[in-house]
């Protein structure tokens, strides 16, 4: 089964993808891994993108299109994959029709309030990496690392203004593509705002038929 994500950041598509992919021995390919392996590896379309982030320009779709079409070729794809953050354009999701047959596209509907509560929660280890948040997973000692006992951080993207500007680009973004899938017959809204477990399990009974 060939899936895309669509939802805004802190929607649990990640810790949804994670459990899916298990279940139904599917393979999650996100965009930012996609860069950040290519860059890594130094292929050369690695070296494409590594020259436009370093000269803070965007990486345009004809490159972004081609990199996830590489990765589909790939032999590790027999039971289907997750899609997330990509398509982000209407240009990306014609382009992906011509390599690639999607069988469900997955909208994670969650107010946008919501998702400014998960984030700006979020407090961070500075040398370990751990993540804690205030509300759902705080430390044992408010404001400090469990193991370290270091004062934990706020990352800037984690602020609530760059959240809600996060959550404009989305919106702009997705609004067009949720109307594309729409259109198409494949689109599948499931309420992110309840249990990461639940929107999985929705999601492994739509693979069975069941739903």
């Amino acid at each position: 089964m060939n899936i895309i994500f669509l939802g805004p950041p802190g929607a649990g598509k990640g810790t949804v993808a994670a459990i899916v992919k298990e279940q139904l021995g599917l393979v999650h390919i996100s965009t930012g891994d996609l860069f950040r392996s290519n860059i890594k590896n130094e292929t050369a379309l690695g070296k494409q993108v590594k020259a436009i982030l370093a000269s803070g320009g965007l990486v345009s779709d004809e490159i972004t299109c081609k990199m996830v079409e590489e990765r589909l070729k790939e032999k590790d794809l027999e039971h289907g994959f997750i899609l997330d953050g990509f398509p982000r354009t209407i240009p990306q999701a014609d382009e992906l029709k011509k390599f690639a047959k999607i069988d469900a596209v997955i909208e994670f509907a969650i107010p946008l309030e919501d998702v400014v509560r998960r984030l700006s929660g979020r407090r961070m280890c500075p040398s370990t990496g751990r993540i804690y948040h205030i509300e759902f997973d705080p430390p044992k000692k408010e404001g400090f690392d469990d193991e370290t006992g270091e004062p934990l951080i706020q990352r800037d993207d984690d602020k609530e203004e760059a959240i809600r500007h996060r959550l404009d680009v989305y919106t702009k973004q997705t609004e067009p593509l949720i109307a594309y899938y729409k259109k198409e017959g494949l689109l599948k809204t499931f309420d992110a705002s309840v249990s990461s477990k639940h929107v999985a399990q929705c999601i492994i009974k739509l693979s069975k038929g069941e739903i």
